[in-house]
């Protein structure tokens, strides 16, 4: 089964002049000899005058005129359908492969890094379209969807449109995709940006994943603003170790995947933001500390109000103050609202303004989003899905919920199994009662996540394991009484559980709604 987000792959299928002809300065033609120079390349055989109209990394989706860039994968590699794409009509073939010695249909290209060449290519051929547009390039372990919504929301209302690229959906100006993933590849996202840049957008809040930043999707981007939100433990699966894990998210800064970028906006109540401000060259970027109550940022939260639907804070920056109320709960949300401020004061002074846009903010999809009903009891979907997430979230629920704290909650398949625990630990310590469940498995055997998740059980009389995700949310109803708040983690806003190979659809929100309505408390 195909998943929705597969649609925004197509975008790099259309024709070349969807995206690129209404460009004011971007060329008419873009030939193999143009994209030897973008790719800095180290060899090229074949036809240079030959035209590209397309760009793909999928064999599949290869038309006449295509530029095919042969990328190595954990599944597969690109080069071994090399010739499926001449086959097709390509133009060019891009590889890390020398040449074939044999004749070969199309033009070669020999690259030193095809990750690199994919990225300087894909920006050569839309026109440069983050040239275009002002990138709020947002990065951390949590809080990144929120603060590129509150960006966009703030920008939008001060009629600065901006574009959005994150983990729910692509808004490109004049139409929205869902997001297949939170960054996409090179060849997506300046199609993208292009398509913002033609819709007259003035600016774009970015999400920017560490797997992003370490696969080079973002090579080249010309950055307005980077954020860091904050670090924790999350995809050590792929980075390793979280030294490792930090320096990717470091490259953002530095200008060593993205080119430098105009300004920095930092967490220092985080210690790796603390490292970050320090290594920011502030002859180059200017850099915006804030915090929530530490007076040595430079924006920065005082007399905090902290209730179950709302968050009320006065916003101090140089000689001035605006009081807030985040329509949004938790503290981490006033540092995500502190962080997306940041990021708009970088281009734009006129931070009341801004301020007064974001008390309008009315939130997150599948961001402690409320499941409505005529319960007794309130239901919370969130995306919660790292020990600190949820620890924050549970913290803060701790704080405002008079009953009983009910958690259900999983683990994905084939990621960082030794976050496993952490999670079951800190949902241990702070709910009443928890029921672990399938997330993603992703091909992985459920009872080896739970066992990994069983490791982090404290009080076995308080969490049961429930393989079936619709049956643990119905266990948590029923076990539900008055003034009790069950929170439904891991999800959030996505509409799909992948097993294997498989998608299927699972809409946390929706399930809830229907089990409601079946039993009346719709």
């Amino acid at each position: 089964m195909i998943g929705f987000g597969n649609l925004a792959n197509l975008m790099c299928l259309a024709p070349r002049n969807m995206y690129f002809a209404a460009i004011e300065g971007g060329a008419n033609i873009f030939t193999v000899a143009d994209l030897v120079k973008a790719a800095r390349a180290a060899s090229v055989s074949g036809n240079a005058s030959a035209e590209i109209k397309t760009l793909a990394s999928d064999s599949r989706r290869v038309g006449p005129a295509a530029a095919f860039f042969a990328v190595g994968g954990c599944n597969t590699d690109g080069n071994l359908y090399v010739e499926e794409a001449a086959h097709r009509g390509a133009a060019a073939v891009v590889s890390e492969r020398p040449a074939p010695s044999k004749y070969f249909p199309c033009a070669w290209v020999q690259v030193e890094s095809v990750a690199e060449a994919m990225a300087n290519v894909s920006k050569a051929f839309y026109g440069a379209p983050d040239e275009k547009l002002s990138i709020f390039a947002v990065t951390g372990t949590n809080g990144k969807t929120s603060v590129t919504w509150m960006i966009q929301h703030m920008l939008n209302s001060m009629q600065e449109k901006c574009g959005l690229i994150g983990t729910i959906q692509y808004d490109l100006g004049s139409r929205c995709l869902p997001a297949s993933r939170t960054t996409p590849a090179a060849l997506e996202t300046y199609a993208m940006l292009c398509q913002m840049a033609r819709s007259q957008c003035k600016n774009a809040a970015m999400e920017i994943s560490s797997h992003a930043l370490a696969q080079k999707r973002v090579m080249d981007l010309s950055v307005e603003c980077a954020c860091f939100t904050n670090l924790t433990q999350d995809h050590i699966d792929y980075h390793l170790d979280m030294e490792s894990y930090f320096e990717t998210k470091l490259s953002l800064f530095t200008g060593k995947v993205a080119r430098l970028p105009k300004a920095a906006a930092v967490n220092i109540d985080d210690p790796k933001g603390r490292i970050i401000a320090e290594k920011i060259d502030r002859s180059k970027t200017r850099l915006i500390t804030f915090s929530v109550e530490n007076p040595e940022a430079d924006i920065y939260a005082k007399d905090l109000k902290l209730g179950s639907r709302s968050s009320r804070f006065t916003l101090v920056w140089e000689n001035s103050e605006a009081e807030i109320n985040l329509q949004m709960p938790g503290r981490y949300n006033v540092s995500n609202a502190l962080a997306a401020l940041a990021c708009v004061y970088s281009k734009y002074p006129d931070l009341k303004t801004a301020a007064k846009f974001l008390n309008a903010f009315a939130g997150v999809p599948g961001r402690m989003q409320k499941v409505q009903s005529n319960a007794d009891f309130d239901i919370l979907v969130d995306y919660a899905h790292t020990d600190d997430a949820l620890k924050n979230g549970l913290e803060m629920l701790r704080e405002v919920v008079k009953g009983r704290i009910l958690v259900v909650f999983g683990c994905g398949g084939k990621r960082d199994r030794t976050k496993r625990p952490k999670m079951t630990a800190a949902v241990q310590k702070y709910a009443d009662i928890a029921w672990a469940t399938s997330d993603n498995p992703r091909g992985e055997d459920i009872n080896q996540i739970f066992n990994d998740m069983k490791a982090g059980v404290s009080d076995p009389s308080k969490i049961a394991f429930v393989e079936n995700r619709r049956r643990a949310i119905n266990l948590a109803i029923d076990a539900a009484s008055a003034g009790d708040c069950i929170l439904i983690a891991g999800k959030g806003h996505e509409a799909f559980q992948e097993f294997g190979d498989t998608i299927i659809p699972f809409d946390d929100k929706r399930v809830a709604e229907e089990l409601l309505n079946n039993k009346g408390l719709a």
